[in-house]
């Protein structure tokens, strides 16, 4: 009988302070494994929060973001695709969840956290944990001003909110 592995979090550090996650391996135990596995290697280290919709949701973790970095933000991934776990947690505030294309299994690196109630996309996003510590700094985050880029939903941050890091540590 092998024993569970023990419980670890993510503590995201930004510009606006740090926001700590619980993961839900039971019900997305690969997408879970990919964002520890990104965050370990620190690709998402000097990415930025590229889309914020105030009341819905702050989107991160695209690799273009990154200064220096060419191609459109919200475009990029780690150069693979993880199949989608669909499961019956609810898109509700604090809770993070893969981005992804119109394919449900299009989702790499690109992460969500849901600013408000978003049931309308359960069980067609891949919700994977949820924020426990940091509800002030999602707070913050989301009520950056927003512009309209190429002519799309005014939802670029008029100023860089950065991803410092996502350290992967043990539960408390």
């Amino acid at each position: 009988m092998s024993t569970p592995a023990p419980a670890e979090n993510a503590i995201i550090k930004t510009t606006y302070g740090e926001m700590t996650l619980a993961f839900w391996p039971d019900v997305a135990p690969k997408t879970v494994e990919n964002f520890k596995k990104l965050a370990r290697e620190g690709f998402y280290d000097g990415t930025a929060f590229h889309r914020i919709i105030k009341g819905f949701m702050v989107q991160g973790g695209c690799p273009n973001t990154k200064p220096g970095r060419n191609g459109i933000p919200g475009t990029g991934d780690p150069g693979y695709k993880v199949k989608a776990e669909f499961n019956a947690k609810s898109h509700v505030r604090g809770v993070i969840s893969m981005a992804r294309a119109a394919n449900p299994d299009s989702a790499g690196c690109q992460f969500f956290i849901c600013h408000g109630d978003a049931k309308f996309l359960d069980k067609q996003y891949t919700g994977f944990g949820e924020l426990i510590k940091g509800d002030d700094v999602l707070e913050r985050i989301a009520g950056v001003p927003t512009k309209s880029e190429r002519g799309g939903e005014k939802s670029t941050p008029v100023e860089r909110i950065e991803v410092e890091s996502i350290k992967i540590v043990p539960a408390a």
